[in-house]
């Protein structure tokens, strides 16, 4: 890894994949064929994408049942075990609506209503990711999500990956399919014959359902566009450099494009730490991917001060930001700009990706300077609820008039004055 002194205006962040031409075309004519011909066009691309020919798209219940039979009952343990932390997490997040009355007599207030219906996006391929599973669908619920649909690219034998039916089950989804890529996102925007259509879409996926995710923005809401994923360490010479090491590359095998840097306030720990993601990488299954992302977007930052130590990670604004300092508390509230931050020597960061509870859906690219998690925030709507009294309005009903007059608004002063006398 590269080591340099001083990370101020160093590092660029990389630009969010927006795709080619080609690509975004692809994908428009993709959701205009399912706006038009719906399960047709859905069973059309999945077997051609998918090389799978299906009937019926929604997962029949013996699937589920053959997925827990295939499952190692441990495995299946860890899975429920995973999914009661991550929901009693969640649960802490929820909002009440509000009321407030005042003197005269108004009440002021605000209503909390879930969404009625989420669809969740799970990627498909050669790996499966259970954990994307829980992640998204478990805010949803406890936020009070009546309708929560999943899909996901089927296997060639037709069926979806064990673990993420278990993992859909042990959630609670009720309706699964069995349809992937830029036709699954246009299924959930627009509906089908098989499939209605929900408020909402969330859930990663490749580069086609990032395009789709965008271009249905509008008809419905999604969670994010996201970019590859990226880690940073905050660390001095308290940091052991093979700990270190082996969180950077537990991102740098996710993706060619993800990012692993470490900010450091000892060159001794700088020089550990680079030798020692030179020797791991040899021995990881993935170590072509992560040895692309470690040389083109791995760095080792070296600060004379934890003062520019840590103001440096705030200009990072990571996704994942690991501290490992003697005293990482004391650190915590001069943190900005982070989506999850992970404090001590033993929160290494896939605690939180698998089992702490924590949503491992986080703002990438540095936009943790404006975003958060995903949360139960995320699959509620708040409504203003407002009652003006007699006494109120008459109190107030001269102001609202002439402000409604200095913006040229003259039929809003006179609704107000319709029902005023001096």
């Amino acid at each position: 890894m590269k080591i340099v002194n001083g990370g101020e205006g160093i590092y660029t962040k990389r630009s969010v994949d927006s795709g080619t031409e080609e690509q975004r075309a692809i994908v428009k004519e993709i959701i205009e064929n399912v706006r038009n011909n719906g399960d047709s066009a859905l069973k059309k691309f999945t077997e051609k994408f998918d090389r799978t020919a299906l009937t019926e798209l929604l997962v029949p219940e013996e699937e589920i049942q053959e997925a827990f039979l295939e499952m190692d009952d441990n495995m299946v343990a860890i899975i429920t075990e995973a999914a009661e932390n991550i929901r009693s997490y969640h649960q802490n997040q929820l909002k009440s609506s509000w009321m407030v009355t005042k003197e005269n007599g108004s009440i002021l207030g605000q209503k909390v209503t879930p969404l009625d219906s989420v669809g969740v996006y799970v990627p498909g391929g050669t790996a499966a990711y259970p954990s994307s599973v829980l992640m998204n669908v478990i805010p949803a619920q406890v936020a009070g999500v009546e309708r929560i649909v999943m899909v996901s690219p089927p296997s060639e034998n037709g069926k979806l990956p064990s673990a993420v039916l278990a993992a859909a089950s042990i959630a609670g989804v009720k309706e699964i399919y069995k349809v992937g890529g830029a036709q699954g996102i246009a299924a959930l925007a627009y509906g089908t014959e098989s499939i209605e259509k929900v408020d909402k879409i969330v859930g990663p996926g490749n580069i086609y359902v990032a395009l789709a995710k965008r271009e249905v923005f509008g008809d419905v809401d999604i969670d994010m566009i996201a970019g590859p994923s990226e880690i940073a360490i905050l660390a001095d010479d308290t940091a052991r450099a093979n700990e270190i090491a082996a969180d950077l590359l537990s991102q740098a095998e996710h993706d060619a494009r993800a990012s692993a840097v470490l900010v450091t306030t000892s060159s001794k720990l700088a020089e550990q730490v680079a030798e020692e993601v030179k020797e791991q990488l040899y021995t990881l299954p993935r170590k072509e991917i992560a040895q692309a992302s470690i040389d083109d977007f791995g760095l080792i930052i070296v600060e004379e001060t934890m003062d520019k130590a840590v103001k440096t990670i705030n200009d990072l604004a990571p996704e994942h930001l690991e501290i490992i300092t003697e005293n990482s508390f004391e650190l915590l509230g001069n943190i900005r700009h982070a989506g999850a931050i992970f404090i001590g020597r033993y929160s290494s960061e896939p605690v939180g990706d698998y089992f702490a509870g924590t949503n491992h859906v986080l703002p990438t690219n540095g936009t943790a300077r404006f975003s958060s998690p995903l949360n139960v925030d995320d699959f509620q709507k708040k409504s203003s609820v407002i009652f003006y009294s007699k006494d109120a309005f008459n109190e107030n009903a001269e102001k609202i008039a002439a402000f409604a007059r200095l913006e040229g608004l003259e039929a809003h002063a006179r609704a107000i004055e319709s029902r005023y006398k001096k």
